[in-house]
């Protein structure tokens, strides 16, 4: 029994490896092909022909290609290249009670770094539209909120229009991804100092930053208006 068990897991090694090695040159072969985002791949069969391998070995490999995003079924041509949308990949392993302390640190202090580096995209796109929507969340804030740092729902409101401006569809998406992993840190107590509430600069006055049109003060702002989340973590 014990030996039927071994052979049939060197089995299961073996396809696997064959199908890893398989993908990579799936892949390696697309970009030597110089194929394109809606070009037609092969089919299964031509595949496994070309390649002196199993149909299901193809077939696992290609599945991979799919869950990746790489390759997509249309119908009527068949498996067509796309351009995979990286946000939502990485969603599918960000549930923030399945990751070690550690990489919820990382991803903390990925979410502060990206706003404080998109004040740029902020200053250079926004419109006075832009400025009136910020100006109505702002006061539809609660009065706590220029007492107290962090309100997740005042954030993701807030910050995420400062995300919209950009006109980054990445990241926006990247901002549906991490704000719930910051809430999770920020309730979680991961975070083991004290918050120390001193003077910072508000939501309203971000805006005042925005509508003086200096990225570099809007940087500035955006750091000082994170600055307790960041003693939290580099102290």
């Amino acid at each position: 029994m014990k030996s039927s068990n071994l052979i049939e897991s060197l089995r299961n090694v073996d396809t696997s490896s064959l199908v890893d090695r398989v993908e990579k040159n799936l892949i390696e072969l697309f970009i030597e092909k110089e194929f394109k985002v809606g070009d037609i791949i092969p089919t299964e069969l031509e595949l496994t022909e070309a390649m002196g391998v199993s149909r299901t070995v193809i077939r696992e490999a290609l599945l991979r290609l799919r869950m990746i995003g790489l390759i997509d079924s249309k119908k009527h041509r068949g498996a067509v290249i796309t351009s995979p949308d990286l946000t939502t990949i990485l969603q599918k392993s960000m549930n923030p009670q399945m990751l070690d302390d550690a990489t919820l640190r990382e991803i903390f202090e990925m979410r502060l770094s990206l706003e404080i580096g998109m004040a740029d995209f902020i200053i250079q796109r926004v419109t006075d539209k832009d400025i009136a929507e910020l100006k109505a969340i702002v006061k539809s804030e609660p009065k706590k909120a220029q007492t107290h740092l962090f309100q997740i729902e005042q954030e993701i409101k807030f910050h995420g229009k400062l995300y919209d401006i950009t006109g980054n569809e990445t990241l926006k998406n990247f901002q549906k991804m991490l704000l719930p992993v910051f809430d999770y840190v920020h309730q979680s107590g991961l975070l083991k100092k004290q918050v120390v509430l001193k003077e910072f600069v508000s939501h309203a006055g971000l805006i005042k930053l925005i509508e003086e049109g200096s990225a570099e003060k809007l940087r500035n702002g955006i750091r000082n208006h994170l600055e307790n989340h960041f003693a939290r973590l580099f102290d």
